[in-house]
């Protein structure tokens, strides 16, 4: 193993630091010439930094998107707020712009500038197999491990330790951050962002009983996540039994999603934290699973489909519905159980009142009727001997 790769050794140049430190403050015009705002107040106030509402403070910018909670940035002290249409007779100088979140965004990268690190070129210390291709421009950190046969395209950047095991395709302009490991024959297109932690490609959960034991199914399949997919941290995609588990274009994942052997994900799904997709499931274009959604195995989600937060799947679902609930119903079947819900404790109240009425509905017709005993007695006082006539008949000779 070294550094080397396809095209033999590249120029290394050293980790870049850019951004500058905190900066200092700044007059409230200069803020509005920075994001294009009309100042309705004082232009020259001073701007020490710019901070969300709940914690912002005296000499600081904050946003508000909804114009009734301008009094609680008066009550702040804040130099002034963004917003989007001017708010009349407010104590506080206001900073009119179309965009308030862009416009808020863009001052507080003003005050906190990002610091990104570059690399250009191959870390002498890292790991690459001979028969790897790396592309001229990409950025290998310290630490990363590129296996045999490996591919990584033009422009992409692997953060130190990052893993990427034998015969992986990487394509153009990725970003895969510290941690990663790719198990091979991962297939990763254009543009797709893995975050911290994350492991793709690992053996599917599958098992089967041979004398009394568990022994492994057969996992020989791989990855493959289509352009323009991000990742979050510590996300885990299991590789497909005999092919592929597949996540589909512009799809984004959440922190903490498993994503077991043989899904096929659709193209631009919302998957939120803590999302368990059981193996062999199939999803639509454009569902949202809400955080800790459960899919059991072999079900399918049509397009559109929304499943709110910890909902259970447990059948397949038609797309273009809001579901709900363990084992998930459509949303106006899960409002009427929940409204039944919230009355049980009523009807368990008046159930036992009208059981304590029959209780006594019962006894009270029971004492208005004779015993059994009596009943019988009396009939057989009153009622007449049965009446037989004389039998007149000659006898019988023997």
């Amino acid at each position: 193993m070294g550094r080397s790769t396809h095209g033999g050794e590249r120029p290394v140049t050293e980790v870049l630091m850019q951004g500058r430190g905190l900066v200092t403050a700044v007059t409230l015009q200069h803020l509005a010439d920075l994001v294009g705002g009309q100042i309705v107040g004082d232009a020259g106030i001073l701007c020490s930094d710019a901070r969300p509402l709940q914690e912002a403070g005296s000499g600081q910018v904050t946003l508000i998107d909804d114009p009734h909670r301008i009094q609680l940035a008066e009550r702040c002290g804040v130099a002034a707020v963004i917003l989007r249409e001017l708010v009349p007779d407010a104590q506080v100088t206001q900073l009119i712009v179309e965009q308030p979140h862009a416009a808020f965004a863009r001052v507080v990268r003003h005050f906190r500038p990002q610091t990104t690190y570059q690399l250009r070129g191959v870390s002498p210390h890292a790991m690459i197999h001979a028969t790897a291709v790396i592309a001229s421009d990409c950025a290998i950190h310290a630490g990363v491990h590129v296996g045999a046969g490996a591919v990584v395209g033009a422009g992409t950047t692997l953060m130190p330790g990052v893993v990427v095991m034998p015969h992986c395709r990487i394509g153009q302009d990725c970003r895969i951050h510290p941690g990663v490991v790719l198990y091979e024959h991962t297939v990763l297109e254009d543009r797709v962002v893995i975050h911290a932690g994350s492991v793709i490609g690992a053996h599917g959960f599958g098992y089967r009983l041979e004398n009394n034991r568990h022994a492994p199914t057969s996992q020989l399949g791989y990855v493959h996540i289509e352009v323009d997919v991000e990742l979050g941290a510590c996300v885990t995609i299991d590789r497909g039994t005999y092919g592929t588990t597949r996540i589909g274009a512009g799809t984004k994942i959440d922190n903490q999603v498993m994503i077991a052997h043989n899904c096929q994900i659709g193209r631009h799904n919302l998957i939120c934290s803590q999302v368990g997709i059981a193996g062999s499931c199939q999803t639509g274009d454009y569902v949202v699973m809400a955080g800790q959604v459960g899919l059991k195995d072999h079900v399918s989600l049509g397009d559109h489909a929304i499943v709110g937060a910890q909902a259970g799947v447990m059948d397949d679902l038609p797309g273009g519905e809001v579901y709900l609930g363990s084992p998930a119903t459509t949303q106006r079947d899960q409002m009427h159980i929940l409204a039944v819900q919230r009355k049980l404790p009523e009807m368990r109240r008046q159930l036992k009142q009208l059981s304590k009425q029959v209780a006594q509905l019962t006894a009270a017709l029971a004492a208005t009727q004779p015993s059994a005993a009596g009943e019988g007695s009396g009939l057989a006082c009153t009622q007449e001997a049965p009446h037989h006539p004389a039998d007149t008949s000659a006898p019988r000779a023997a």
